[in-house]
C-alpha cells in the first residue's frame, strides 16, 4: 500500500459502499491533512439558506447557486469561506490552513491576496472577518460553508483502508460547480480508470 504524506487539496469521493448518511455521494475537499487529523468541506450539499441571509457583505462574491453549503456535521454554527484566485500557481500546495481568524499575515511572502490563504494551487481559505473589498477584484469564485468534516489522527486512513473513499485530484472548478447535485458523477466521470464506470452506479440508496 502506498503511503501519502498529505492529501491536502485532494478530493474524497464517497464510494457506493459508504454507509454514513452524512456522506452519501459526498465530494469532500480536504483543506488540511496530517498526522494530527484531517479537515475538509463537502462540496455538494447546498442548503436553502442564502449567503445574503447570514453573510450579506459576501453575497455578491458567492457563485451560483448563491446559497450556503453544509460543509459537514461538525460546528454547523461556524462559517468557512473557500475561494479560487485565478492565475495562482500550485507551487505552494499544502500550505498550512488557518483556523479562521488567523488569515492576517498569510500574504507575507506574496502568496496570494491579503485575506486569502492558499490551501492547494488556486484554492484557498478566505478570512470572512476581512472586508470583502480586499478580495473582490481577485476572487474568481467564493463558496460559503456551514460546518466542516473532521477526522481524528489516523481515522481517515482507516476509512480509506475500509474502502469508504476514492481519493482523486481536485480542480478549481469543483469548488464553484453551478450544479453541485451532479458533482459526484462529474468528478468520477473525468477519471481515466475504472472509477469512470462508478459514475453510472444507480441512484437507489441501499440502506442495509
Amino acid at each position: 500500500m502506498t503511503e501519502v504524506s498529505s492529501l491536502t487539496g485532494r478530493l474524497l469521493v464517497a464510494t457506493p459502499a459508504l454507509a454514513d448518511p452524512n456522506f452519501d455521494r459526498a465530494v469532500v475537499l480536504l483543506l488540511d491533512h496530517d498526522e494530527e487529523g484531517s479537515l475538509g468541506v463537502v462540496l455538494n450539499r447546498p442548503t436553502p439558506v442564502g449567503v445574503a441571509d447570514i453573510l450579506q457583505p459576501w453575497a455578491e462574491l458567492a457563485g451560483e447557486p448563491g446559497v450556503v453549503f453544509q460543509g459537514g456535521p461538525v460546528s454547523l454554527d461556524s462559517a468557512l469561506g473557500v475561494a479560487v484566485v485565478p492565475g495562482e500557481a500550485g507551487e505552494h500546495a499544502g500550505a498550512p490552513v488557518a483556523d479562521g481568524d488567523g488569515a492576517e499575515g498569510a500574504d507575507t511572502d506574496g502568496d496570494g491576496p491579503l485575506g486569502w490563504r492558499r490551501v492547494h494551487g488556486a484554492i484557498g481559505l478566505v478570512d470572512l472577518e476581512a472586508p470583502p473589498e480586499l478580495l473582490s477584484a481577485e476572487l474568481g469564485s467564493l463558496r460559503i460553508f456551514a460546518g466542516y468534516a473532521g477526522w481524528g489522527p489516523g481515522q481517515l486512513e482507516e476509512e480509506l483502508v475500509e474502502g469508504a473513499w476514492y481519493v482523486v485530484e481536485s480542480e478549481p472548478g469543483d469548488v464553484s460547480s453551478p450544479s453541485p447535485e451532479r458533482l459526484w458523477r462529474a468528478v468520477l466521470r473525468r477519471q481515466r480508470n475504472e472509477l469512470a464506470m462508478v459514475a453510472t452506479y444507480p441512484d437507489d440508496p441501499s440502506l442495509n
